[in-house]
């Protein structure tokens, strides 16, 4: 069920979805960062070691609150229809649905984290570490379902903010890879490897994909929604 606000042009709801989207992708960056760099080595007398465990631990929270925010308000706006059941569905949609899929799967491994973060005494730490390695994959879902599904993703300040995001991630990465122990070196060489094609996939695929001309048909916009948004640019009303 899609909640309905009457609005000529972008309601308040769609100003809201893109900001609160925004800052949920930057928290859940500084979330990834923290746990690639081992907030642990940086515990100095004056940052114990919990205080910069908590600092992680509620980054991690806040990320969720605001992609909960995101979601209800992608719900409450009237321009798209989409479900409740859509942020925890995968592919279910009918808006852009492979790239809203891939929201829902990121949210979903987010959620799994953080339940058996609280879990973590009665499952055990082997389970817990095992399915907190999923808060790895949730960011570059996010991200990419932020490109695919953003209507700002053109916009230069947005962009900037992802470039600097990736950027940030991708040096993290190679930082604790070339400064793990030197017996890990499969551990290091996957990393490496993921790093760069993760990087030329982005590479190759912005400038013809969300970039790129037409990708809000490509991307699976339904016709209806295609068609208001071309109507309202030429009766001068900010498309969405």
């Amino acid at each position: 069920m899609s909640f309905s606000l009457a609005a000529a042009g972008p309601s308040l709801a769609w100003y809201l979805t893109r900001s609160t989207g925004t800052v949920a992708l930057l928290l859940l960056t500084v979330s990834l960062l923290l746990g690639i760099l081992d907030v642990r080595r940086f515990a100095t007398p004056r940052w114990p070691r919990f205080v910069v465990d908590e600092l992680h631990r509620n980054v991690a929270l806040l990320s969720i609150v605001f992609l909960a925010l995101h979601i209800i308000t992608a719900v409450l706006d009237s321009f798209t229809s989409i479900s409740i059941l859509d942020a925890f569905i995968p592919f279910i949609g009918s808006y852009r649905p492979f790239w809203l899929g891939l929201g829902a799967v990121s949210f979903d491994l987010l959620l799994a984290v953080s339940i058996t973060s609280g879990l973590r005494r009665r499952i055990g730490y082997t389970a817990w570490r095992a399915t907190h390695w999923a808060s790895y994959a949730c960011w570059p879902i996010a991200l990419l379902h932020g490109f695919g599904t953003g209507s700002d993703v053109k916009a230069t300040w947005l962009l900037g903010l992802s470039i600097i995001c990736v950027l940030a991630v991708l040096a993290a990465t190679l930082w604790r890879a070339f400064t793990s122990p030197a017996q890990r070196v499969r551990e290091r060489t996957l990393a490496i490897g993921l790093v760069a094609a993760f990087s030329l996939f982005l590479v190759l695929w912005l400038p013809g994909g969300p970039l790129g001309h037409g990708w809000a048909r490509r991307a699976g916009t339904p016709t209806s929604l295609l068609k208001h948004a071309a109507s309202s640019s030429t009766n001068g009303s900010p498309g969405q």
